[in-house]
């Protein structure tokens, strides 16, 4: 592999390549490693259980630990991208989902499924910000935003697809092929990688050294903050240790905050990125937009615990969204092209948050309730659909050249995040309110709510802070 520089010249390397499919291809399996394959654990929690001998509390943790490392890594991962090279970074990724996917499989409790679990969000951390970086160095325009739409479609397709697949592998091959499938598409992914010229910044010795102090913490306080969530009902909220972990979160939370704004350069979040407006607004829409990752696991659990549903069937459920999803990230792009971005990323979580209202409707009788829930994927996808093109674009639009792998880190960051809490306080809340007595079809419905609830946010902050002409005359 060529150990080229990123340069603007029209002479360069970066320029003259043009095995565009090729790439868009092998970056697109990088992205389903993780959103496919990774998360389709979620819907075969009984079968692994069962077959490592693990318990559900360990399982729920070991899940959101994917998540919650991919989300605390990715902007380690971009900046270092950044620095050494984004195609370096990207085979490195399809090392770890390597590794970590064998961990799994060879998995006989707890402690090595809950390693390769850690090793899968890492090698997300790698993959992600990596690939955007290579389709803002390789593609301009109108190729740029096919390509950020075919990286939508292996992001949001994959998550959309988790559910299903996951149900279906492990009905009818073993929970384990899930992972051997997905060691095949990283080998396939490595394989189409070949022969792309390497692309970081031009001078790496030129930028402040990394920020480990701050990246310590921030890990403390978000893992600290995840353990309150998931465990906070087993510990006892009012427990010494439950509260022991609130207080070292919101200590090493204060202290991140003054630790970053000392630093002029090389923190570990550069806040000086969210004085870009549009680049703000895209970021913390997506963080939002993203939490309603918890509509899954809630949805999933309740007709499975509270219809009698099997894994398969509970999948059977979500081919609308599949179906609506993909067919949307291709309509959002062309929305972009034409109106800008504003407009499909507000259309996004209304079309999404009415789409998980009708889920809540759990005092339906079966054949009600199962058409709701069919009718609230489908519209959930085309929500989805709707914003992921826009919303990316004018994210990584929006970022310095010299900063496009750490902007791109950071947005990542906020999809994984979004997704981490938003599955642990979905599912933490529907643990609750069983708990409390009530009937599952009141958690889920409750538990789903809280979903709506983070549509309605993400609606007001791209109200308020995506400007009106974002996306347009690109």
């Amino acid at each position: 592999m060529s150990k080229i520089n990123m340069s603007n010249s029209k002479n360069s390397p970066a320029k003259q390549f043009k095995s565009y499919n090729r790439l868009t291809l092998g970056i697109v399996l990088g992205v389903i490693t993780f959103w496919l394959f990774a998360q389709s654990i979620v819907n075969v929690g009984p079968a692994v259980q069962h077959s490592i001998g693990i318990t559900p509390a360990s399982f729920n943790l070991a899940v959101s630990l994917t998540a919650l490392f991919s989300g605390c890594f990715i902007v380690v991962a971009g900046g270092l991208a950044d620095r050494f090279g984004r195609v370096r970074f990207t085979y490195l990724g399809f090392i770890l989902s390597i590794i970590g996917c064998l961990c799994l499989i060879l998995a006989r409790g707890e402690v090595l499924f809950t390693i390769g679990r850690i090793i899968q969000g890492l090698s997300a951390a790698c993959i992600m910000p990596s690939t955007l970086a290579l389709v803002k160095t390789y593609y301009e325009g109108k190729d740029r935003q096919r390509a950020l739409s075919f990286w939508s479609i292996g992001s949001w397709g994959g998550s959309g697809t988790c559910v299903l697949a996951g149900g279906a592998i492990a009905t009818y091959l073993g929970w384990q092929w899930i992972f051997i499938i997905s060691i095949i598409c990283a080998v396939l992914g490595m394989l189409l990688l070949k022969g792309t010229p390497e692309t970081k910044i031009d001078d790496p010795s030129s930028l402040p050294k990394f920020d480990y102090v701050g990246l310590f913490v921030f890990v403390i306080t978000l893992v600290t903050l995840n353990l309150v969530i998931t465990k906070g009902s087993t510990f006892g909220w009012t427990s010494v240790m439950t509260l022991s972990l609130a207080t070292i979160c919101l200590v090493f939370l204060i202290l991140f905050f003054a630790i970053e704004n000392r630093k002029a350069n090389g923190a570990f979040i550069d806040f000086s990125l969210f004085k870009n407006v549009p680049y703000r607004g895209a970021t913390l829409s997506n963080f939002l937009l993203n939490s309603v990752a918890g509509t899954l696991i809630v949805a999933s659990t309740y007709t499975q615990q509270g219809r009698g549903f099997t894994p398969f069937e509970n999948g059977l459920l979500t081919i609308g969204y599949l179906v609506s999803v993909l067919c949307m990230i291709r309509v959002g792009e062309k929305i972009l092209q034409k109106v800008g971005a504003k407009k499909p990323m507000l259309l996004g979580p209304l079309i999404t948050g009415s789409g998980i209202a009708l889920m809540t409707l759990t005092f339906l009788p079966d054949m009600f309730y199962i058409i709701s829930v069919l009718a609230g994927y489908i519209l959930l996808g085309l929500g989805l659909g709707f914003y992921a093109t826009p919303s990316i674009d004018t994210a990584i639009a929006s970022a310095p050249e010299d900063k496009v792998g750490v902007a791109s880190g950071i947005y990542k960051m906020a999809s994984s995040l979004g997704g981490a809490f938003g599955v642990a306080i979905s599912a933490s809340t529907y643990a609750a309110v069983i708990a409390s007595g009530q009937s599952v079809a009141t958690a889920a419905a409750i538990g789903l709510w809280i979903n709506v609830s983070f549509c309605l946010l993400c609606f007001i902050s791209i109200l308020i802070l995506v400007p009106n002409n974002a996306g347009k005359n690109k």
